[in-house]
């Protein structure tokens, strides 16, 4: 009895020219990296949301950290008019001015590119100045009290 058949080195699966994935299991594997990436890409999302918003509360409370400093120079926080650029450069009528009290030659801008609104006297009671960032929405001034403004304590 002989055996029609030769041999063959390779297993039947990798002899078969048509062996490959079938294009229902490739849209079976897009589908599950679709939604992986619809659960995941959200919640990552969000985590940056929120540190947008920490990093712009520790700016703001750095930054008062600096105003106290320019007051205990020059014996007021800067005006409304004078703005943070006060810290940058010197106001004409600032005595004892030892700055400038920032790195950066420009004004400061909150984790959305957008600049922090200042305001001396505060509008509120007990504080000294507003110091705000108006958040993600950042269309023009923040104040205090505003939805989504972040502001010194």
């Amino acid at each position: 009895m002989t055996n029609s058949h030769p041999a063959s080195p390779l297993p039947p699966e990798e002899n078969n020219p048509q062996s490959g994935f079938t294009l229902l299991e490739i849209l079976v594997v897009l589908a599950i990296l679709a939604l992986l990436i619809g659960l995941v890409a959200p919640a990552a999302l969000r985590q940056l949301g929120g540190a947008r918003v920490s990093v712009a509360r520790q700016s703001i409370s750095r930054l008062g950290s600096v105003l106290d400093l320019y007051k205990l120079d020059v014996g007021a926080y800067p005006t409304t008019e004078e703005g943070l650029a006060a810290l940058i450069h010197k106001p004409a009528d600032a005595q004892n001015w030892n700055g400038p009290y920032l790195k950066d030659a420009n004004e400061p801008k909150d984790p959305w590119n957008h600049p922090y609104s200042y305001q001396a006297p505060s509008s509120r009671e007990g504080h000294d100045y507003d110091l705000c960032s108006a958040g993600a929405r950042g269309n023009g001034a923040a104040s205090p009290g505003q939805s989504g403004a972040i502001c010194n304590p």
